[in-house]
């Protein structure tokens, strides 16, 4: 069976999407779909594509039997509905949207078609993510009651003046947390477990001029096994530092994936397994940290590659994908709490997480 697959929005992540399914046995790409109906052209000319049309539904009406959706954040609902309304599997970016009621409204559309839904997190698929989670499962790390994640990145105000939707809360639906974190609050989440609280803080210390979302960010998380977890992030270092996500298990054994630079590969800087220990540093003043997000982009189309690969497969074989809508919906509402928690001074109880959209008039 040959898969026809539709990119909806060809903005600059589209291009990995394009790709990745290009790279995938028994997928074709036969149209994509932009509301610039001139860049849409110019994306299919430059990566074969045989369709370029405006609109979902003229997308859809090609006889897709799968979207990928490149879409700016507050457009994934939208999109993702009108898909499985249509009865078309859906692989959309992260975050899964920028409202938790939005995400649930996703994900009941998908059930109630019986569609496959997947979410993008590529990282997942680092091999040395996958031998943390497997080190969970097997008791050798055991179940984590630390965890970590740091995201120290230095993004420039061209980064944000590039779209004119980055960086507002009506069209990015928040700043370092929704755009760059989201990646390690979803590893986080998936080696700890079901988050049950949250507090937080976040600020707009660097950025101000240029964007109304937060550029840095702390939290703390608890979760329903006990453990409990930090969250650092900013877009404001001078230097880019990349990304770690750290656990420490009840064996004692402490576990890190770090992603330096930005975009690279995430190696196990960390590794106190018993019999196992091994360090790495891939820190060097001689590498050029600070890249643009193209090149960061490009970096990780190999990851792009097997997670597309994986949720072909499960279209095919009636299997969930290996991020599902739910899995997504889990890091949006750590997010949420966080931005909840820094407006109000409380800790927030992840079964009451009001919906971003209601907590992003107020950050305002």
């Amino acid at each position: 069976m040959t898969l026809k697959v539709g990119i909806v929005g060809c903005g600059k992540i589209a291009g990995n999407h394009a790709r990745a399914l290009q790279q995938v046995p028994g997928v074709e790409v036969i149209g994509c779909c932009d509301p610039d109906l001139g860049r849409a052209q110019e994306f299919a000319a430059l990566h074969s594509i045989p369709s370029a049309v405006r609109s979902v539904d003229e997308l859809l009406a090609l006889g897709l039997d799968a979207c990928t959706v490149c879409t700016p954040h507050p457009v994934h609902e939208e999109v993702v509905v009108a898909a499985a309304d249509a009865g078309v599997h859906v692989l959309c970016e992260k975050p899964i949207a920028v409202d938790v009621a939005a995400a649930d409204r996703m994900i009941e559309a998908a059930d109630r078609a019986v569609i496959t839904f997947g979410v993008l997190f590529q990282r997942r698929f680092w091999p040395a993510a996958r031998r943390i989670r497997d080190a969970i499962d097997d008791g050798r790390i055991g179940l984590p009651m630390l965890g970590e994640a740091s995201v120290i990145l230095h993004h420039p105000s061209s980064y944000y003046s590039a779209d004119a939707w980055r960086g507002r809360w009506d069209t990015d639906g928040g700043g370092v947390l929704m755009t760059q974190a989201v990646h390690q609050i979803d590893m986080l989440a998936w080696f700890m477990g079901e988050a049950v609280s949250v507090s937080g803080f976040i600020r707009t210390h660097t950025h101000g001029e240029h964007i109304e979302t937060e550029d840095s960010a702390s939290a703390v998380i608890s979760f329903a096994s006990g453990g409990t977890a930090t969250v650092t992030a900013t877009t404001g270092a001078n230097h880019n530092l990349g990304n770690r996500v750290t656990v420490i298990g009840r064996t004692g054994a402490i576990a890190s994936v770090l992603e330096f630079p930005e975009g690279h590969e995430g190696v196990n800087e960390i590794w106190t397994v018993p019999g196992e220990v091994e360090f790495q540093s891939p820190y060097s003043a001689d590498i050029d940290a600070n890249l643009d997000v193209g090149a960061v982009n490009a970096a990780l189309t190999d990851f792009h590659t097997l997670q597309v690969q994986d949720f072909a497969d499960a279209v095919l074989t009636g299997r969930e994908p290996a991020v599902t809508g739910r899995d997504a919906r889990a890091s949006l509402a750590i997010i949420a709490a966080i931005y909840e928690s820094s407006r109000t001074g409380k800790v927030v109880e992840l079964t009451s997480t009001p919906t971003l959209a209601t907590t992003a008039k107020e950050q305002k």
